[in-house]
């Protein structure tokens, strides 16, 4: 998949999610949301922290979120007191279902060739109107001359 279609498929998943009914998670809580419900656990704040590397405070104020939407909750660690494990629900599951089938949906219109003009991006040898769409040859061939 190129540039152009990753974006445009990144787009549409995004459209398509804020229309659907539900709260809008941000990319915060999207990942943690997807970490703890596609990865094998057990998840910890700290484990959590360390793989996104944020810090314990921001993963802590994201599952603070995401528990208040039935989308994640924190259990006892019965192996150590001490410690909180962190687990999706199954409302957070269903939502990562729903966003799942989005992608796919998404993916197949952009197979049929429905990449929007607008984001057909410029060639190298076009000027860039988009700087954060650079590429990485055009930023480095740039940067030698």
């Amino acid at each position: 998949m190129d540039r152009a279609s990753a974006l445009a498929l990144l787009k549409d998943v995004l459209a398509e999610t804020v229309r659907a009914d539900g709260p809008d998670l941000n990319v915060r809580q999207s990942a943690i949301l997807l970490r703890i419900s596609l990865e094998p656990g057990p998840h910890t704040v700290r484990g959590l922290a360390e793989a996104l590397q944020l810090g314990k405070p921001a993963v802590s104020r994201a599952l603070d979120a995401l528990e208040g939407l039935g989308f994640a909750m924190r259990v006892p660690d019965e192996s150590d007191r001490r410690s909180v494990l962190v687990q999706s629900t199954a409302r957070g599951l269903a939502a990562l279902a729903g966003l799942g089938d989005r992608v796919i949906s998404c993916e197949r219109a952009l197979a049929q060739g429905k990449v929007p003009a607008q984001l057909q991006l410029p060639t190298q040898s076009q000027p860039q109107a988009r700087p954060g769409l650079q590429t990485t040859e055009s930023n480095s061939s740039s940067h030698a001359a």
